[in-house]
């Protein structure tokens, strides 16, 4: 469970400290009621012009979470999906959500259910729109091609993980006229996305766009804390990539790492021989 932190030097434990202070700290802060920053991304933005889109036009709209399964990257999308079927269950736009995983389609189909209850449209919910296509990857490709072809949607959501099939969903949407969405995890995929996309999310804008638009606790003070903890670790690599440099030039005056000072400097020793009189 500790996954390897029993081996972690003393230096990386005061740091994995550090991050669990600024973690905690920021989600009791977000619990209070306190304002919590999170910096807007234009693809965030573009999510309710998108839906409108829909409403103007009378046709649908879909949001995928593409391969992914039960994990933190589906339960981010979650977040996303829960707004966009909210606001589709307020403009009376049908939504229609592809899946993947058997597992993932029992907790998508809750959260649109519950979104719909929460715009107090329960009796717009269809069950039918959570689409279950194949759990192969390009079985579930070609029939997400079908049924934006099918469907003519107006807007696309492609939020989550996704391979080799992330060109071939996007030129679908493309192929249709709709207003198009991405946000992937996955560096390699993220060139299709933006060639192919109005707005792509990259990397961890995905959780960044989750935490703004649920506005949930424990989301925004993680985020906000762990943002804090990137800073700190920036720091921390200026600071040893300068001392690794003057080491390097002036060795005879080299400075120890951190360790020595706080665990093993002989001002430690000192210290204790000083409190109990010079005993060893």
């Amino acid at each position: 469970m500790l996954g390897g932190v029993e081996h972690a030097t003393p230096g990386i434990a005061l740091i994995l400290a550090i991050v669990l202070y600024c973690v905690i700290h920021y989600i009791r802060k977000a619990r209070a009621g306190k304002e919590i920053y999170v910096r807007r991304v234009p693809g965030i933005d573009a999510i309710d012009e998108a839906v409108g889109r829909t409403a103007e036009l009378g046709r649908p709209l879909s949001f995928s979470t593409g391969l992914s399964d039960v994990g933190p990257v589906l339960y981010a999308c979650l977040g996303v999906l829960f707004y966009v079927a909210r606001k589709a269950a307020q403009y009376k736009s049908k939504l229609f959500v592809p899946q993947y995983s058997p597992e993932a389609m029992a907790i998508v189909e809750d959260t649109v259910r519950d979104s719909y209850r929460s715009a107090g449209k329960s009796s717009n919910f269809d069950p039918q729109s959570i689409v279950f296509l194949s759990s192969d990857q390009f079985a579930f490709a070609s029939g997400y091609m079908g049924l934006v072809h099918r469907e003519k949607v107006a807007s696309t959501f492609l939020f989550g993980t996704f391979y080799g099939e992330a060109l071939v969903l996007a030129e679908a949407g493309q192929q249709v006229g709709a207003m198009q969405i991405a946000a992937c995890i996955n560096p390699e995929q993220v060139p299709f996305f933006i060639c192919t996309c109005d707005y792509t999310l990259i990397g961890e804008e995905l959780f960044a766009s989750s935490a703004y638009l649920s506005r949930e606790p424990v989301q925004l003070g993680s985020l906000a804390g762990q943002d804090r903890a990137k800073l700190l670790f920036m720091i921390f690599i200026i600071v040893g990539v300068g001392i690794a440099t003057f080491n390097s030039i002036f060795p005879a005056s080299a400075i120890p790492n951190i360790e020595y000072y706080v665990f093993d400097g002989q001002w430690m020793i000192d210290g204790l021989k000083a409190v109990f009189g010079g005993q060893s």
